[in-house]
């Protein structure tokens, strides 16, 4: 289990490029588990901040913007806004969302470069880089593309191959052509500046022994590292987008954007502190061995997290770890691997255009792809809505509140004497917060879900077995106490369910009528803090709407015209 004597804690979700609008693959890869987390640790009481942003400069934005006909400056612009507006429209909150086009970034990733120079742990070295004859140009990683040399997949890009996940370098790459040309690039000489990781692996290897509550995927892809060698990497490109290198004799080279964007995480919380108007605050979660960090990513980001980054952070000196590195794997949809250049992707901007946000937040939390990649339909998606969140959720909110209104004038019944049953009942709910708390504080969101499902499927078996209808003629008393119970369960499930669902859950708690924030109640509370005899109930109404076929048939028919298209 993870070590979480921490006065404070420090999350952040990898910085997305900004190069385009966000994806259901996206989504499940690292931010919203990253906002569950938050939130659940908020519920804890705990001293936590989200820290996010876009990632604005490297290869992938000059591509893109070269392909657009605009200056980079344009694209990132755009992007970044379309982007946090896609984290809204899910409830994905960031306590500073910033970008590494910011001059306060500018001079946070080149003050750390020159400190880990300073510290010995920067050379130059004379490569062999691809230049392209026809745009009379060095390529950098991404502007090259060939077959692996590892795998022999094509498609492998100049920096990775994303088939088999290694790191490689352009002029490795198997009949290597232009990106922009197709042309077959010529290897020339030239001067960058590299880290040498070589000098960290004995460190790394120790630390990463300390980990043993991680996830096998990234202790494993560690592992194969460790076992090749690290070997020292250029951290500088022939560019003219990005961070320049402050040194002198570097004109015309820029940080390589794997280099600057993890720094990224320090200057959003830089940034975050001066707005607080406390411009040394940051150093309370970076430089503290009283805060937990934790980085959420997603599985393609696993080398540069729980390697490169920890090398960079050892060779400034003066930073604390990151303490966790919850990577998830990959969310396909039909057994496909999203792609943007195939527009095999659900966006999150068309998903939000037809409906509401929790459905997919609890679909994708149901079906987290922790520890395998999981795989997205519209019908699974319809089914997680109607059976779950409508006919079990929903159901037991609907019918406790209704009867409720309608036999005991809409105020909390009395509770009365309970017997083996109810016990039985009211046990399951001063449980569950230590229960359900363990999972998500262990990053297993999807057995966490589960688990709050099992509740409200449990508070409807209760409701059908104790038979309100019955008994309210038959043993009022005993009506009377059902209603409490399932009113209790319903605040119960508001509470530990606002993690997952947290534009349902306020609904909820107006329908109970309490007043204050359902997402600044406390968690360990939440089974034994009951809703008092005599309170009265605001109005109930339906909580999840069905999703009919048809809509989902539409939605079905959209990608099968790209998968058409495609063929």
């Amino acid at each position: 289990m993870p070590n979480t004597n921490h006065k404070r804690i420090l999350v952040t979700s990898a910085l997305r490029y900004a190069t385009g609008p966000v994806h259901i693959g996206h989504v499940a890869g690292a931010y919203l588990s990253a906002d569950i987390f938050v939130r659940y640790q908020r519920l804890r009481g705990s001293e936590v901040i989200h820290i996010g942003g876009t990632d604005e400069y490297g290869v992938p934005v000059t591509v893109k913007a070269e392909q657009e006909d605009i200056s980079p400056q344009e694209l990132v612009d755009r992007y970044h806004k379309v982007i946090k507006e896609c984290y809204d429209g899910l409830g994905i909150e960031f306590d500073n969302f910033s970008r590494t086009s910011l001059p306060i970034h500018t001079k946070t990733a080149q003050d750390f470069f020159l400190k880990v120079h300073e510290n010995g742990y920067i050379e130059t070295n004379t490569v062999t880089q691809l230049f392209c004859e026809q745009c009379q140009r060095y390529l950098p990683d991404r502007y090259v593309e060939g077959i692996c040399p590892h795998c022999n997949k094509p498609g492998a890009r100049g920096d990775q191959c994303e088939s088999c996940g290694r790191w490689i370098e352009a002029v490795e790459l198997i009949e290597p052509a232009c990106k922009i040309c197709s042309s077959t690039p010529v290897p020339r000489e030239t001067t960058h500046w590299f880290l040498k990781l070589s000098a960290f692996q004995e460190r790394l290897t120790k630390w990463l022994d300390s980990k043993a509550h991680w996830k096998d995927n990234v202790k494993n892809f560690c592992a194969g590292w460790f076992k090749e060698g690290l070997k020292d990497r250029a951290i500088t490109r022939d560019l003219y987008w990005g961070i320049p290198v402050p040194l002198d004799g570097a004109e015309g080279k820029v940080l390589y954007v794997w280099f600057d964007a993890p720094i990224g995480y320090i200057s959003s919380t830089i940034e975050w502190a001066e707005s607080k108007g406390k411009p040394d605050l940051w150093k309370d979660y970076w430089c503290s061995p009283d805060c937990r960090i934790v980085h959420f990513i997603g599985k393609d980001n696993i080398v540069f997290h729980a390697i490169v980054w920890p090398a960079m952070l050892l060779g400034h000196g003066g930073y604390q770890l990151p303490d966790e590195i919850p990577a998830n794997e990959f969310m396909n949809i039909h057994g496909e691997k999203l792609s943007t250049s195939r527009n095999l992707v659900i966006w999150v901007s068309d998903y939000l255009e037809e409906f509401e946000p929790d459905p997919l937040r609890y679909y994708i939390a149901a079906n987290a792809p922790e520890n395998s990649d999981s795989d997205f339909s519209w019908q699974d998606f319809q089914a997680r809505n109607n059976n779950d969140l409508a006919d079990i959720l929903g159901n037991l909110v609907n019918r406790a509140l209704t009867f409720a209104e309608r036999f005991f004038g809409g105020v909390v019944p009395d509770r009365g004497k309970l017997d083996g049953d109810d016990k039985e009942f009211l046990g399951k709910l001063e449980s569950a917060p230590e229960v359900i708390g363990d999972l998500f504080a262990a990053f297993r969101v999807r057995q966490a879900t589960t688990e709050l499902m099992n509740l409200a499927r449990a508070g409807n078996k209760y409701f059908n077995d104790r038979e309100p209808w019955r008994t309210r003629k038959s043993d009022p008393t005993k009506c009377a106490t059902t209603i409490n119970l399932c009113i209790q369960l319903i605040r119960t499930l508001a509470v530990l369910f606002h993690p997952i669902l947290p534009f349902s859950t306020p609904k909820v708690w107006n329908m109970l009528g309490l007043d204050g924030d359902v997402g600044r109640q406390g968690w360990d509370e939440a089974g034994t803090t009951a809703v008092p005899e005599g309170h009265r109930l605001g109005k109930p109404e339906v909580l999840f709407k069905k999703i009919d076929d048809d809509v989902i048939e539409q939605q079905e028919q959209k990608l099968g015209e790209i998968w058409e298209a495609q063929s």
